[in-house]
């Protein structure tokens, strides 16, 4: 008989593979939703005039000619590819098949293309410096998504990012103006988020508590928390305790003079380029490495890993607490880098849409990490349109957008997929 050596792990499903077991149709519903919206706006309630998209940036190795669209005949050629999609979701639904992502991709494109055009229509747009407002706010949310893939992967669902946010966005700041650096802002964010983690993990790994109750229950512990330690001890003691320090941008030589992805990627903070960092060292790791493959393996099957010698509970200790060290880093991301100072529950509920950009992406820190790039577009929108005269989009709708797309995407645009199989399932060894 063969034995199995302690090393051996189970094996697992190959990256971003998922089992459905029934037919979903909610990638062809949603498409159908997208494409009925796209008629109203774009064809029922079209606008004249032209959209002018400026693609070009001061600093650009040669300048891009700006881009017209007329807003009606834009509308109508958007609603017929949106229509087309709409027919190949139906179609491959039918015929069992999963709707490719990178058609997802494009369908979003297309319908984002469509309703620049109608809104703008009359006006133009500077393009480079909406992307750049779109990534600085999906910056936490890569963080966040990242953290709550390792998480989950592991069997830990992770309600907590945003306390993980709130937690490491007050030490940063305050670590920071203490030292006088915002790198030591950088690592206390870290252990920051790895000191609510521990709190998660204590609780949910050791106690067996039900994993979602103690995630919800440290979100209101550190809010209120940070909430009260803000005004009593930051607010007073401004200068000296909340000072503001953030890192300042850094221009990589050449590459941030490509026009319109120059601006976007590289003239930007040590915060973000720590995010480019991430993503794919979590990537690399988490499918190509043995430290991965437990790490899967104890999320999927804990007592198979159990067999082959895993300790499991200790596995998921400890990656739950990488969980929250890169959390942290998106805590940081909003004093370090966009704001400069903490101010009471900043994050807005940025931790929720992180744990959406999670499900989004299937599990995966590739998708997880469009889905937050998503997320943090529909948030800039706003910030976009707000300079636009006569935006036919209420500035109201615009607030509750990034909130309005965290719904549809989940609901209507992720289709059926199956999570890890043993997330939120505390182990107990036989």
């Amino acid at each position: 008989m063969s034995t199995m050596t302690p090393t051996a792990v189970p094996a697992l499903p190959a990256q971003g593979r998922d089992l459905e077991t029934t037919r979903s149709w909610k990638t062809a519903i949603g498409y159908g939703v997208f494409t009925v919206i796209a008629l109203l706006l774009f064809g029922l309630a079209h606008r004249p005039g032209t959209a002018t998209f400026r693609l070009s940036s001061k600093g650009d190795f040669f300048a891009l000619p700006n881009l017209p669209l007329p807003s009606t005949a834009t509308g109508v050629v958007v609603i017929v590819l949106l229509a087309l999609a709409t027919v190949y979701a139906v179609v491959e639904t039918r015929a069992g098949r999963r709707v490719r992502l990178w058609v997802t991709a494009l369908f979003a494109i297309v319908f984002v293309v469509g309703f620049l055009a109608w809104a703008v229509a009359g006006d133009s747009i500077t393009i480079p410096g909406m992307l750049v407002g779109a990534l600085g706010l999906s910056v936490p949310l890569v963080f966040g998504a990242l953290g709550g893939v390792i998480s989950e992967r592991v069997g830990v669902v992770n309600i907590a990012i945003e306390g993980q946010f709130l937690a490491g966005a007050f030490t940063s700041a305050l670590v920071a103006s203490v030292t006088g650096t915002p790198w030591a802002g950088l690592v206390g964010a870290v252990v920051a988020g790895v000191l609510v983690s521990f709190i998660l993990a204590a609780f949910s790994i050791k106690y067996l508590v039900d994993q979602v109750i103690v995630g919800v229950v440290i979100n209101a512990f550190i809010s209120g928390l940070t909430g009260f330690l803000y005004s009593q001890v930051l607010s007073p003691n401004e200068a000296t305790l909340n000072s503001g320090l953030r890192f300042p941008k850094f221009e990589i030589p050449l590459l941030h003079q490509i026009p319109v992805i120059g601006p976007i990627f590289f003239e930007q903070t040590v915060v973000v380029y720590l995010a480019y960092v991430a993503v794919a060292v979590v990537t690399f790791c988490l499918f190509k490495t043995r430290w991965g493959l437990r790490l899967r393996s104890v999320g999927e099957h804990p007592q198979a890993a159990d067999t082959v010698g895993i300790n499991v509970n200790r596995t998921r200790f400890w990656n739950v607490s990488l969980a929250g060290a890169i959390a942290g880093l998106g805590g940081a991301y909003f004093t370090l880098d966009a704001v400069g100072g903490f101010t009471k529950d900043m994050t807005a509920g940025a931790g929720y849409i992180a744990l959406a950009a999670v499900i989004f992406g299937r599990w995966d820190p590739i998708r997880a990490t469009l889905a937050a790039l998503l997320f943090g577009f529909a948030s800039n929108l706003q910030n976009a349109l707000s300079v636009v005269q006569g935006s036919p989009v209420p500035s109201e709708f615009l607030l509750m957008l990034p909130y309005v797309v965290t719904i549809l995407a989940v609901a209507g645009l992720v289709g059926q997929v199956r999570g890890p199989a043993a997330a939120g399932k505390p182990y107990i060894k036989s």
